[in-house]
Formats: C-alpha cells, sequence, structure tokens
C-alpha cells in the first residue's frame, strides 16, 4: 500500500508546479478553498479591468461607434477562434454565443436536417439534464423523430447506434461521475453507423485538452462559466467541423446570422459558415468579460493543465480514503486517470448536510442528488496545499459528527 504523503511532501509538490504564477491571476476570497470551479469558476483580476474599461469607455463614451470601434460585432468569431485553441479546433469552425441549451437546441436541429432519412436522437439518460430536455424539446417539433437513452434503452451507447440513427448527443465528461468518453473511438463508431455526432464540452473545455479536428468531431458545444472562468451566466460556444459549413440549417434564423445583416431585407438569408449559427443580439459585456480572462487561457500549456490535473484528483482520492473511508464516503469517480475529468466525486447517505458542513469550514463543493459530493479542481488556481487541507477538514466533519446540526438540513434552492 502506498503511504501518504505529509505536509511537507505536499508543500514540495506545490513548489514544483510549472503553473503557479496562474493562482494569482484570479480573485480567490482568503480562508477560501474553492472546488466548485466546475459549476461556476473563480473570476480574474484582468476581467474587472477589461469589464471596467468596456463599461466607462466604450459604453460610457463610444456609445453605439463602440460596434465597430471597439470591434464588438466580430467578437463571437473572435472568441470562438480562441477557445478553439483549447478545443482542437482551427479558426473558423467556433463561435460564442447563447447558451448552452440554445446551442444544443440549433445543433440538434443542423444534424436532423443532414440526415433526413432517419429519425433517432441517442442521449445518454444520466447527461446533464438540459441536454436530455432539449433533445425532448426538438423531438417535439419534429413529428416522428424518437429518443433512445444510454441506461434506459440499452447499458452502453454504442448498443443503440443504428441505421435508424441521426445524430448522438453525448457528453466528453459527465457532469456527475467524471467518467470521460474516448472521442475520437467513439466518433468512429457513430461514423461507421452514418450518423453525426454532437460533443458536449462543458466539463472538459478548460479542464482537458481536447481535440474536436483529429478526433474528426460533427459538432460540440460547451459552457464558458465553468473552468473557462468567463462570469456567471458567460455565453456559451458552439463547432461545426468546416466540411459541414455548406450544410448547415437551423431554425433560431435571428438577424445576427443573416448574410447581409444590415440589408435588413425581408427574407433570411444564412451567413456563411459559422455564422449560421447565430442568432439574435450578442451580450457585450459578457463576451468582454470572458475575453479578459481569455488573456489568462492564451498563456496555458493545456497537456501542462492535464497532468496537474491527474495530479490533484488522485491525491484527492487518496487522502479522502485514507482519511474518510471509515465514515462512508465512497469513491464514485473512476480510479483510473486515463477516463477521469477534472472532478472527483464521492457518495454518503448525508451527502447534502456533509457539503453544507464543508462550506461553512471554507470549503466550497457541492452537491448533486441523490447522494453525491462533488469537487472540481482546476488547475490554474488550486494547489496540492488546498487539496491536503480540504481532506483534513472533511475528515473533521465526519469524525465529529457536526454535520449532524440541524442548520446543514436546510435545503438551499442553489448548491
Amino acid at each position: 500500500m502506498t503511504s501518504l504523503p505529509d505536509l511537507a511532501a505536499v508543500e514540495a509538490m506545490d513548489a514544483a508546479d510549472p503553473l503557479r504564477s496562474f493562482r494569482s491571476r484570479f480573485a480567490l476570497p482568503e480562508g477560501v478553498i474553492y472546488l466548485d470551479g466546475n459549476s461556476l469558476g473563480a473570476a480574474s483580476h484582468d476581467v474587472f479591468s477589461e469589464l471596467q474599461h468596456a463599461a466607462t469607455e466604450e459604453w460610457g463614451n463610444g456609445l453605439i461607434r463602440s460596434w465597430n470601434s471597439a470591434g464588438w460585432f466580430q467578437l463571437p468569431l473572435e472568441l470562438g477562434d480562441r477557445i478553439g485553441r483549447l478545443t482542437g479546433a482551427v479558426p473558423g469552425q467556433t463561435v460564442v454565443t447563447d447558451s448552452t441549451s440554445i446551442n444544443i437546441y440549433k445543433a440538434l436541429h443542423a444534424a436532423l436536417a443532414m440526415r433526413p432519412g432517419r429519425s433517432v436522437i441517442v442521449a445518454e439518460g444520466d447527461s446533464f439534464p438540459t441536454d436530455l430536455y432539449m433533445a425532448e424539446g426538438v423531438a417535439s417539433t419534429r413529428p416522428g423523430v424518437s429518443l433512445r437513452l444510454e441506461g434506459r434503452d440499452a447499458d452502453n451507447i454504442e448498443d443503440l447506434i443504428d441505421d435508424q440513427v441521426a445524430v448522438v448527443l453525448v457528453n466528453h465528461v459527465n457532469y456527475k461521475s467524471a467518467e470521460l468518453r474516448d472521442m475520437a473511438r467513439l466518433t468512429r463508431k457513430i461514423h461507421d453507423a452514418g450518423a453525426l455526432v454532437i460533443w458536449d464540452l462543458c466539463h472538459s473545455a478548460g479542464a482537458l485538452p481536447v481535440d474536436l479536428d483529429g478526433s474528426n468531431a460533427d459538432f460540440a458545444v460547451g459552457c464558458t462559466y465553468k473552468y473557462l472562468n468567463g462570469g456567471p451566466g458567460s455565453p456559451a460556444f458552439i463547432y461545426a467541423a468546416h466540411r459541414h459549413h455548406g450544410s448547415i440549417t437551423q431554425p433560431l434564423s435571428g438577424w445576427w446570422g443573416h448574410a447581409r445583416p444590415f440589408a435588413f431585407e425581408q427574407n433570411f438569408a444564412g451567413g456563411d459558415g459559422i455564422k449560421r449559427f447565430l442568432c439574435g443580439t450578442q451580450p457585450i459585456l459578457s463576451l468582454r468579460a470572458l475575453k479578459g480572462v481569455l488573456g489568462v487561457w492564451d498563456e496555458v500549456d493545456m497537456n501542462a493543465l492535464r497532468r496537474k490535473s491527474v495530479a490533484l484528483t488522485d491525491l484527492f482520492i487518496q487522502l479522502v480514503e485514507a482519511k474518510c473511508g471509515q465514515y462512508g464516503v465512497v469513491l464514485e469517480t473512476t480510479r483510473d486517470s486515463e477516463r477521469r475529468g477534472s472532478q472527483v466525486s464521492f457518495t454518503h447517505s448525508n451527502s447534502y448536510e456533509v457539503m453544507q458542513a464543508l462550506i461553512e469550514r471554507g470549503v466550497i463543493g457541492d452537491f448533486r442528488a441523490p447522494s453525491t459530493l462533488r469537487f472540481g479542481f482546476t488547475p490554474l488556481y488550486v494547489g496540492y496545499r488546498d487539496v491536503w487541507q480540504a481532506a483534513e477538514v472533511l475528515e473533521d466533519i465526519l469524525r465529529s459528527g457536526s454535520w449532524k446540526e440541524a442548520r446543514f438540513a436546510v435545503r438551499s434552492t442553489v448548491t
């Protein structure tokens, strides 16, 4: 059995960390260990200065002129290409726009239109619910289209794919278990059956290297407020491979997606390529916040990020199992780092109460029903000593039974 590292060894890991300088780029409260960046990333100082300039100078002084002089109109494409660097997409295939849910709706419609003789959408039964809700919504608008779910209609998603399937909507990293799919292998399987794939990157963009082009993906969607740290409700992104650009149609044909938006024509004519996924006027201040933090991401080596992510999650699993296993905490995430995203989940019969006690002690993770303690590890600002201290606090809460205090059982609307 491998012995547990002591605090000195953990601090030495921090000292040798090639990403340690990034921590100072983020605004983190004193006394808080933030392990919930997989729900909402921390703010960077660069975002504050970007927002200040955009609001006071560009909006305040430039007024409507800033659509041109400050480059507002081009932001969705400019920022899309910068996210493309992080997700393995060459320029011209990614645009930042709308929300993940809306982009799923658009991508599903586009894929179904490209496979007119097929009528089945495949998804995961344990997908993040918005994916399933949007798939249901799309099916309700297209007579004859049905939905097959992994875990309900078959144990494995591969067993659901046949010549009736038009599109597979699948998460690269599962939001609860952190299970990481083999993107290239599953994409080949889907293509061999003549179907298309939409990859949901919400829990992998900014957490690990992604290779959309190299995996021959068709479409992808993802949010920017989790690991990418774009801010609460920051716009999502959508990717479409160059080879599909001539075939893209989607029903949300707003004026920003028009080939000539300022011609004010009566009828819609779709713009070129990825622009066809644009819809209405974009939220410029939110885009500028995202632009601020992408300046940080431009400097990040994604392979170094992944190595640290694996080391952080491995260490946390090792410490929690050794210190807390006797108190009913059971690992839900795979031990295999090759199949794990940048989060770790444990189950406990009183996970909600335990998480509330952790948060009160300054260790912020989250609870997912019915019994999951979920911890996200964002390598740009989480260190090895943070992991050590989080495990120590969790052990103390479980050993002392402090989680049993009545106030921790009161359910809030946001966890």
